[in-house]
Formats: structure tokens, sequence, C-alpha cells
């Protein structure tokens, strides 16, 4: 109710602000003269939301969301596996990378299908990552480590969080709070 999925949608050019403009590089990118601004910006944006959509399919085939077979860079996902800290889970699986993770994830605990998210989200090799509460299941040791990892791996990505548990933005460079719709806090 405070306003940050609205922000987030706003960043990621699902909604236009109601008031000024949101830029990038100084550009406005919903402006309407130049359609293509909006689809390079959410070409860059990996997000991964609190509640994750996963097929019935393998966690190879949820990682590389979309494709499947030949297609699917295995090397890249197994990097993206280890990224998000589901490696260890996937090999000890009986079927490793093949593993059908059933209909909405339903085989996985809330932590390994947030994992899966990230994971994917590593895949698409975006310069953006929105995590929007996307550790929430996870226990904060676990937590610190997919931080970690992706923040030592991808020093370039920028990433954006949103977060109820303060101990999660440790690594962040600026913290922003917001409370009813307003931001009352920069750190």
């Amino acid at each position: 109710g405070s306003g940050k999925s609205t922000i987030v949608d706003i960043i990621m050019g699902l909604l236009e602000p109601t008031n000024g403009q949101f830029l990038v590089d100084n550009k406005n990118i919903n402006d309407i003269n130049y359609p293509g601004r909006l689809a390079k910006w959410r070409a860059t944006i990996a997000h991964v939301p609190q509640s994750i959509y996963l097929a019935d399919r393998t966690i190879a085939e949820n990682i590389a969301f979309g494709l499947s077979g030949n297609d699917i860079d295995m090397n890249l996902v197994q990097n993206c596996a280890k990224q998000s800290q589901l490696d260890a889970f996937i090999k000890n699986s009986k079927d490793g990378y093949k593993t059908f993770v059933g209909e909405r994830g339903i085989r996985l605990s809330g932590g390994q299908r947030q994992r899966i998210g990230i994971a994917r989200a590593l895949y698409k090799k975006a310069n953006i990552l929105i995590l929007d509460e996307a550790t929430s299941a996870l226990d904060s040791i676990t937590e610190e480590a997919v931080i970690n990892s992706i923040t030592e791996s991808n020093q370039k990505l920028t990433i954006i969080m949103i977060a109820h548990r303060e101990n999660t933005l440790e690594r962040c460079n600026k913290i922003i709070k917001i409370s009813n719709g307003s931001i009352f806090q920069i750190k």
C-alpha cells in the first residue's frame, strides 16, 4: 500500500507516471514521438516478482524460460543456477536439470521457486535486475549468499531491490524508504 509496486511498474515501463516524466539518460521513455525507446528500455530489465510463475517443465526449461532442447545454453543455465544458490539442490535431484517442477512448481519449496526465478532473470543477461521481494522465502544465510553471488559475478549490473527486511539491503549503496506513497528517507 505504500507505492513500491507502482514505482517498479513505472521503472519497468508498464505504467506511465500520472505526473511528471520517467527519464533515462535525460530522455522520457514514454515519449510518443519515440515509440521504440520504451521497448529498448524494457529489454534492458529482468524482473523477479515475489511470486514466480513456473511451467510444468524441467528446471532448465524454467530457467531458460520460453526455450527448450538445443536452444537452451546449458552453460549459462548452470552458471545462473550457481549464482542463485540452486546448484546444490539440482545436483542432489535424481534428474538434475531435467527434473520436472510440477504445475506452478508444486514439487519445490517457496525458496527453490524464488531461486529459479532469480536464475531465470540472470539468464536474460539484462543490465537491470529488479528484485521485488524476490528473496522473501529464503533464509537469511541463503539470501545473503544469493545477493553476494549476483553482485560479485555481475559488476555492471544495476540491482533494484524491494524488501521489507532491512538486512536484505545491506549491500545496497542507496536505500529509499517509502510510506503512504511518499519517499520519507534516503540513505
